[in-house]
C-alpha cells in the first residue's frame, strides 16, 4: 500500500472515530449558569412576589434568584461536550444517574423538582412573616389522604386541624392519639381550616391494617401554618427545585417591612430554607455565582456549607455566607451602613 493510500485510510479512520466520539451520548448531565430573575420585579402578568392582606412597601434595587441551566433527560450530551463543560470554571458535568436516577423517568424527576419548589415557596412565606413579626400559627395538617379510605373525599390535603372530637389539638401526636383511641366504625369529628374557612368534618373510622384494635381514618399528618397575608408567585413553571427559598423569603420580608434592605443595590443569592429560617446548602453554587456576576450583582448570599466549593473561585462579587434568614437580613443592613467588618465571608 502506498503512503498516500495509508494517509487516506488513516484520515478516514480518524474522521469516523471523531464522528463516533462526537455523536455517541455520554452518561453525563451538564450544569451551566442560567439567567437570574429579579424577584422584586414584575412580568406581563404581574409582580413576581405579590403580597396582600397586610401593609406592603415599595422596594428599590434588585434581588436576583440565580438559576442553573441543566441539560434535559432527553438531551444527548457528547463526551467532548461533557469534558469541555467539566473543565470550565463556572460549569460542571455530573454523572447522569445522580440527576436522573435509573428507573425514574425525566417526568418523575421534574415532578419531584416542582414539589420541592412548592415547599420552598411555602417555607419562605412562613420564615419571612416570622422574621417580620407577623403572626404565624402552627397547626397539625392533613398532608395526604388515602382516597379509598374513610377520609377520602372528606378531609383534604392542606386542611389545618384545630380540634378533634371537641378537643383542641396543637400537635400531630395529639390528633393521632385521639383518632386511634376512638371507637372503630364510629365517627370522629374534625374541626379544620380549609382555604381560611372553618369547617366541621365527620369521618367514620376503620380498623388499622397493622393493629386491628386501633382506629384510623386514612390520612397522613404534617405541620401547616395559619397567617393573615396572602402571598402569590408569578414565576415561570420552568424554574424548579428547592434552592429559591432564601431569595423568596428575603423578597417577601422586604415587601412587608419598612426600610431599604437593598437600597438600589443588585443582590443575588441561593439557598434552601425551612420554616424556622434556617438556610441549607444547595448544588450548582459556582454556576449561580457566575450568573449573578454576569447580571452585575455586587453581593451573593449563600449557605455557609457551600463555602468549601468556591474557595478557588475568582469573582468580583462579594460572597456572603448566611446560616439563617435573620443573618441574611443583618448582613444586608451592615452592607448598607458600610459596616463591612460585621459582614460574614468565606475567608
Amino acid at each position: 500500500m502506498s503512503r498516500n493510500a495509508v494517509a487516506v485510510s488513516a484520515s478516514v479512520l480518524f474522521v469516523v472515530l471523531a464522528a463516533i466520539l462526537v455523536l455517541t451520548p455520554a452518561p453525563y448531565v451538564t450544569w451551566r449558569p442560567g439567567t437570574p430573575v429579579n424577584v422584586l420585579g414584575s412580568t406581563d402578568s404581574g409582580p413576581i412576589i405579590d403580597v396582600t392582606g397586610t401593609p406592603t412597601y415599595d422596594s428599590t434595587g434588585q434581588l436576583l434568584l440565580t438559576i442553573v441551566s441543566t441539560s434535559k433527560a432527553s438531551s444527548n450530551v457528547s463526551l467532548p461536550e461533557a469534558m469541555m463543560v467539566y473543565f470550565a470554571e463556572h460549569s460542571d458535568a455530573m454523572p447522569r444517574d445522580l440527576i436522573y436516577p435509573p428507573g425514574k423517568s425525566g417526568e418523575e424527576v421534574t415532578a419531584e423538582a416542582v414539589a420541592s419548589m412548592d415547599t420552598s415557596r411555602s417555607n419562605a412565606i412562613v420564615a419571612a412573616l416570622r422574621a417580620a413579626g407577623i403572626s404565624v400559627v402552627e397547626h397539625p395538617m392533613v398532608a395526604n389522604v388515602v382516597m379509598s379510605g374513610p377520609a377520602g373525599g372528606r378531609l383534604m390535603p392542606g386542611d389545618l386541624i384545630t380540634a378533634v372530637n371537641g378537643q383542641s389539638v396543637d400537635a400531630t401526636a395529639e390528633v393521632a392519639r385521639i383518632v386511634s383511641s376512638s371507637q372503630i366504625g364510629g365517627p370522629v369529628t374534625f374541626e379544620v381550616l380549609r382555604d381560611g374557612e372553618e369547617q366541621s368534618v365527620s369521618v367514620n373510622t376503620t380498623s388499622s391494617s397493622q393493629d386491628s384494635g386501633r382506629a384510623m381514618v386514612g390520612v397522613g399528618l404534617g405541620i401547616g401554618y395559619e397567617y393573615a397575608p396572602t402571598v402569590s408567585y408569578g414565576l415561570s413553571d420552568e424554574i424548579v427545585g428547592p434552592s429559591a427559598g432564601l431569595v423568596f423569603a428575603l423578597g417577601i420580608y422586604d415587601r412587608v417591612t419598612e426600610g431599604e434592605l437593598f437600597a438600589d443595590r443588585i443582590v443575588a443569592g441561593t439557598g434552601e430554607i425551612d420554616p424556622s429560617g434556617q438556610v441549607r446548602s444547595i448544588g450548582g453554587v459556582r454556576e449561580k455565582i457566575k450568573g449573578a456576576e454576569d447580571a452585575d450583582a455586587t453581593v451573593f448570599l449563600m449557605p455557609p456549607d457551600n463555602c468549601e466549593t468556591v474557595g478557588d473561585l475568582e469573582t468580583d462579587v462579594q460572597l456572603v455566607p448566611v446560616a439563617t434568614l435573620r443573618d441574611a437580613i443583618a448582613a444586608l443592613q451592615f452592607i448598607a451602613e458600610g459596616n463591612e467588618a460585621e459582614v460574614p465571608s468565606c475567608d
